[in-house]
């Protein structure tokens, strides 16, 4: 499938770029860094002036009034709304239309490419780039933590230009389909309807969509991924004698375009890869435990007056030390 991105790369993007991917050996960089930067000034954009623009439509001084560092989580947390909602939508959309991507075998799965694909890891990548902008312009809002998070994931969807299995891109993104609820519940918070109805629905779903995406549907990808890579790591990609792939001969000769018969995947990649699944995977466990505690102690019926403990309001996400403050932060962003 070609990129369904509408307007091409500039060549005087293209052009600059290339040097540089040329020396880190990302290929198909130069067709996609329009998309890169296009999201990082789209979600810019978003945090100011869109984002306080329409919360003092809908909240009136409730925003105006908040701490400058609650107030840069508050317009953080709308960029993630929509970065994770329109992220998710065209992820779900390449699954079900990109014809090249559902007929990969195991060799295209690591080294195969489409422009559909790439255009995912693209706005990916222009999100995390974004992340790592505001994340370092506030550090005494979101703590050398987030900033770490904000540089790996930027990196590890990077290494997706060499292409590097770029077909469980959209699958990974599947992940945030948790996100835009986690978002909601962290508004609620905020706007004092902590343990309402609303907040109780939306935590449901919120649990679901975390179980069923994240530890069922992740957990099963995370070892299709690490066995095809495990079946790579001492054989690159069988080739035919014009240089396609033999696994896409008869329905897509671009698809194995950039890679080669001489292509093996670096012992400290699939390292990466292996290490930062098996992180994310009993991250997405215990976070799924604390989930589960902040939405239960929300509803909690009061005990005897006696013994009766006080439940705290609302405080800033990032002094916050109750676990829904953890699970929302972290959750936040993160990288597939």
């Amino acid at each position: 499938m070609k990129d369904p991105f509408p307007f091409k790369p500039p060549s005087f993007l293209v052009h600059a770029i290339q040097p540089w991917a040329e020396f880190f050996s990302l290929p198909t960089l130069p067709l996609h860094i329009h998309e890169v930067l296009f999201a990082c000034l789209l979600y810019t954009f978003i945090y100011w002036p869109i984002s306080p623009f329409i919360s003092r439509c809908l909240v009136g001084e409730r925003y105006d009034k908040l701490p400058r560092k609650r107030r840069v989580n508050w317009d953080a947390h709308v960029v993630s709304l929509v970065q994770s909602t329109l992220i998710n939508a065209l992820a779900l959309w390449i699954m079900f239309v990109d014809s090249e991507r559902n007929k990969m075998d195991w060799q295209a799965r690591i080294w195969g490419y489409t422009g559909a694909l790439g255009m995912i890891q693209a706005l990916a990548a222009g999100y995390f780039l974004w992340d790592l902008v505001v994340t370092s312009c506030n550090m005494d809002v979101f703590g050398p933590g987030t900033l770490a998070h904000a540089v790996s994931a930027l990196l590890v969807y990077s290494f997706g230009f060499r292409p590097f299995v770029n077909y469980y891109a959209p699958t990974f993104i599947l992940w945030e389909l948790s996100t835009p609820f986690l978002n909601i519940h962290w508004f609620l918070d905020k706007l004092a309807l902590t343990g309402s109805r609303a907040q109780l629905y939306n935590g449901l779903v919120l649990i679901a969509t975390f179980f069923s995406c994240r530890l069922v549907y992740g957990t099963y990808q995370s070892c299709m991924v690490l066995g095809d890579i495990w079946a790579a790591l001492s054989t690159g990609p069988a080739m035919a004698p014009d240089g396609v792939g033999v696994s896409q001969i008869g329905y897509n000769v671009d698809t194995m375009g950039f890679a080669k018969g001489t292509t093996e995947i670096p012992c400290w990649l699939a390292l990466s890869y292996l290490i930062s699944n098996l992180i994310l995977n009993s991250l997405n466990f215990y976070w799924f435990v604390m989930m589960i505690r902040a939405v239960r102690k929300r509803f909690q019926p009061p005990q005897p007056s006696g013994t009766e403990t006080k439940i705290r309001g609302p405080v800033d996400a990032h002094t916050e030390a109750k676990p829904a403050a953890a699970v929302e932060g972290r959750l936040r962003r993160r990288k597939a």
